[in-house]
């Protein structure tokens, strides 16, 4: 398989797995390391912020999925399984040691979560950022899947030059508080890959869903789900006040009974935006990630890989 050699990412590396060339970039030591699973629309440098703070506690990690960011092309949408295979090859592939503490954002919740359901023994924790559930489609409100619908059969339109120096104008506002190094590349990569949102989760209500239902249950291990209830642009924009209010509702019920079907789960809300909770409260993300690390012990500062038997536990 070949690609055209893409602009290097201002941090990480691309390495080769299967056959295609995938984004990642570690920073700190010890274990378990921390691996941020991006949203819907978002890719690895969008964490860099979180990660930084986070690798004085251990290894952090970011990366992009095939498809996304800095990585190869991939044909969107993808299974949950693919997505977390994926994962598991290129985290070998980079030397990073399991158990891990997965971080999953939004579709990267829903992620971290078959992972975790597929490979139980490599998780040491679970961190779920305002994350998809796959019940929310079945408990919405006919007005929210009727309005889904239309939405996702419409046509998007290529935009205008003008819209396109408003959104990089905005977004060289909102990278602000990043690196100098990684501004410019991240608000280009993401003008250039807008559509990509729009192909990545055009599964995520039926196929994704299923998958998460029919997987094994969740490990033991500790959970704590985050539930982002405050002001979001985006979505301020897509639903009515009133609507917007339901979903939200109904986003924090599914959450507390996520948190709730495991012994060590917990439950938070804080005051964000669905987009960006972790840069909107970043502290909370932070100190959630430093709870589920836990005290250090000798073992974390000297992690030892994982033996892996082929196919791996609860492979599907």
């Amino acid at each position: 398989m070949s690609f055209p050699t893409p602009e290097p990412p201002p941090r990480g590396r691309l390495y080769d797995v299967g056959g295609r060339r995938l984004m990642l970039h570690r920073s700190g030591t010890g274990g378990p390391p921390v691996v941020f699973i991006p949203g819907s629309g978002l890719i690895g440098l969008d964490y860099v912020n979180i990660q930084d703070r986070v690798a004085g506690l251990t290894t952090a990690v970011v990366y992009d999925r095939a498809g996304t960011g800095w990585s190869d092309p991939a044909d969107l949408p993808r299974t949950a399984a693919e997505v977390t295979d994926e994962l598991r090859a290129l985290l070998d592939a980079a030397g990073v040691p399991a158990p891990y503490v997965l971080a999953g954002h939004s579709l990267g919740g829903a992620y971290a979560r078959h992972y975790a359901q597929r490979f139980p023994e490599e998780v040491a924790g679970l961190l779920l950022l305002d994350p998809f559930h796959e019940e929310m489609v079945t408990r919405a409100p006919k007005q929210v899947l009727d309005m889904l619908a239309e939405m996702k059969g419409r046509d998007l339109p290529e935009p205008t030059d003008e819209q396109l120096q408003a959104a990089r104008e905005q977004l060289a506002r909102h990278f602000a508080a990043w690196p100098e190094p990684v501004r410019g590349p991240l608000a280009e990569r993401h003008l250039s890959s807008w559509r990509t949102a729009w192909s990545e989760d055009g599964n995520l209500y039926d196929e994704v869903a299923g998958e998460l239902r029919h997987a094994p249950a969740l490990p033991d291990v500790p959970l704590i789900v985050l539930s982002a209830m405050g002001h979001d642009a985006v979505q301020a924009h897509l639903w009515p006040e009133d609507v917007l209010r339901e979903i939200n509702e109904g986003k924090r019920a599914l959450h507390a009974e996520l948190a709730a079907s495991v012994p060590r789960g917990e439950h938070r809300t804080v005051d964000a935006g669905h987009g960006w909770v972790h840069e909107e409260r970043a502290d909370d993300v932070f100190a959630a990630v430093r709870e589920l690390l836990g005290p250090p012990t000798p073992e974390s500062t000297s992690p030892r890989r994982a033996v892996r038997s082929p196919g791996g536990h609860g492979a599907s």
